[in-house]
């Protein structure tokens, strides 16, 4: 099993936001739908260990969030949907950062770099638009050795070239036995990927889409 979660939730203040009993999947690329505000972002925070909860969150059957939270820190990345960091930071201290931070192979930073076009590396967030950020973000989702990446809305102010190397990058991780939690308003399919079922979140819980 690659991520087993029982009984989370998630509050903010007293309004609850998830309530998932149970969920469980194997190796594969999910598709996670949701209106907005169903609580995908917050879904993905939570399971990326930015967020407290309660319930228990298990990786690759032995690394548990809360008990383990280096080791599972190191075997699950995100991207976000809208990320923010600071204006002062460059590209090229935050990859290099978090390269360190997720014991990259060496020159896997340099492949990204090249393969999401980012030559803008010494220039401050602060002067980057919302598409170069986002480019960056994704980036770093694929730095170290994961066993599960997570893509909120990956597909939002990326251009061509970007989205097609982001395609051919989630095709040749998940050769890797790599899994994948993709959210977007568009299907995947077209793409040519393998997406090995559809979840919606529905009613603070994830629900097969073929059980709506």
């Amino acid at each position: 099993m690659i991520l087993k979660i029982r009984d989370l939730q998630q509050k903010y203040g007293a309004l609850e936001i998830l309530n998932i009993p149970s969920w469980e999947i194997e190796k594969g690329i999910y598709w996670i739908q949701g209106e907005n505000g169903a609580g995908k972002s917050t879904l993905f925070r939570t399971l990326s260990g930015m967020l407290p909860y309660t319930g228990s969150i298990v990786l690759d059957g032995k690394f548990d969030l809360r008990k383990n939270p280096v080791e599972y820190r190191l075997r699950l990345n995100l991207g976000e949907a809208e990320p923010l960091y600071p204006s002062f930071l460059t590209p090229a201290d935050l990859i290099a950062f978090v390269a360190e931070s997720k014991k990259s192979p060496e020159s896997q930073a340099e492949m990204l770099i090249e393969a999401f076009g980012i030559n803008y590396l010494s220039n401050p967030f602060g002067s980057c638009s919302s598409g170069m950020v986002k480019k960056v973000s994704l980036l770093l989702a694929f730095l170290g050795n994961p066993s599960v990446i997570i893509l909120d809305e990956p597909l939002i102010t990326i251009d061509r070239e970007a989205r097609a190397s982001l395609f051919g990058l989630i095709k040749a991780y998940y050769l890797k036995n790599v899994t994948f939690l993709l959210s977007s308003h568009q299907p995947f399919e077209h793409e040519g990927l393998p997406v090995s079922q559809s979840f919606a979140l529905k009613n603070k819980t994830l629900v097969p889409v073929s059980a709506l």
